[in-house]
């Protein structure tokens, strides 16, 4: 795994111009099922971000492409497992990580359409979500709009921590792309944060009859 990060930093650091599709790849496959549990997309999509922070990497191509990667990535999913149908997590690969499934189906019982944008954001579950919601029918349009909003998202909320780095709490930048970039990230996150806190609420009432 480290030699993967490795090799795709480096290659991101050499070859610029392709930073956007490799990021958009990356983002594709954190999303997939069963890819997603396995690479270690996360990882290298944070060193990005630093390498953006550090002007590198230009922001506007990379902030795309990992949306864009993302929702594509959540998208396959969600029609595998309307194709394939609930019978094919006893078949392999998937019957190899039944945990995992089992741990989605829970997810998404308990929270619906919301558990297909705040599953984005949690490891355990982001790979695997998509599909369950395939295989319990879920409806195109309310998983469309949660892919996609959460994938907006979620792009600069991963790249945000190697940039912030990059950058330093006592290094005000100027008013340029990358700063734009910051922004974006920042306001992302408060994003984020407000509506996990909104469906965490949510669920509190409903538990409690409400």
């Amino acid at each position: 795994m480290q030699s993967f990060i490795d090799q795709s930093v480096c290659f991101i650091e050499n070859h610029q111009a392709w930073a956007g599709l490799v990021v958009g790849l990356l983002a594709f496959g954190e999303s997939l099922v069963l890819v997603g549990i396995l690479l270690p997309g996360t990882t290298v999509l944070i060193i990005v971000g630093g390498l953006v922070g550090a002007g590198i990497v230009q922001p506007l191509p990379v902030l795309l492409a990992a949306m864009l990667g993302a929702a594509l990535g959540d998208t396959t999913s969600y029609f595998l497992g309307k194709w394939l149908g609930r019978g094919v997590v006893h078949k392999w690969p998937l019957n190899r990580y039944r945990r995992e499934i089992a741990r989605a189906r829970l997810f998404f019982h308990r929270y619906g359409v919301a558990a297909v944008f705040v599953g984005r954001f949690f490891g355990p579950v982001r790979a695997t979500v998509p599909l369950v919601a395939g295989m319990m029918g879920m409806n195109r349009r309310r998983f469309q709009v949660a892919n996609i909003l959460s994938a907006i998202i979620w792009a600069p909320v991963v790249l945000s921590p190697g940039w912030l780095v990059a950058k330093g709490a006592d290094n005000l930048p100027e008013f340029d792309a990358t700063s734009l970039f910051g922004l974006a990230v920042i306001a992302a996150m408060v994003v984020a944060i407000i509506i996990a806190v909104l469906v965490i609420r949510l669920r509190g009432r409903r538990d409690a009859g409400i």
